[in-house]
């Protein structure tokens, strides 16, 4: 196998534990992938995608410490709008290694989240894009970008789930 194979197995691999992490509602072992200045940014439906933050609405623009409140509030009983706990299912395909420089990885992948809760399904689906960096022989997330590609959010569509 070649070395360009290799790591791309080894990203899928990440990748693919990430979204069982997800399914499964480990959200703590999930938050343990991220680095202590991480970000995790989910831009708004409509507009560039890689806006700043600061200046254009997101839906998600969380911080290290923003993205550790949202994991220990969705852990608990009082977060209404996933309680009962929704039913998902991530799947991740079209993984690309688009860049490794051999301090950081960019990565890429396509992604469809189907959610089930109190008899209704939603869907949704974009791109994930990835800064990784190495942690041991594996990585650490250093800023994932979740980029939605739908025209619309359903009228009571909640990204509770992290997307």
């Amino acid at each position: 196998m070649s070395a360009a194979a290799d790591l791309k197995l080894r990203v899928e691999m990440f990748l693919f534990e990430e979204a069982a992490m997800l399914d499964e509602w480990r959200l703590d072992d999930w938050h343990a992938l991220f680095t202590d200045d991480c970000r995790y940014l989910v831009p708004n439906l409509t507009g560039d995608p890689y806006a700043s933050s600061a200046t254009t609405l997101y839906l998600i623009a969380d911080d290290a410490h923003h993205l550790a409140e949202r994991v220990k509030r969705l852990g608990k009983i009082t977060a209404h709008s996933e309680h009962p706990r929704s039913r998902t299912k991530r799947l991740v395909s079209n993984v690309r290694v688009l860049e490794d420089n051999g301090s950081d990885l960019k990565a890429q992948s396509a992604f469809v989240t189907f959610r089930s809760s109190h008899g209704v399904t939603d869907t949704y689906f974009g791109r994930h894009e990835y800064l990784l960096i190495p942690r041991g022989d594996t990585w650490a997330i250093q800023e994932k970008r979740t980029i939605l590609e739908m025209g619309a959010l359903r009228p009571h569509g909640r990204l509770s789930i992290i997307a």
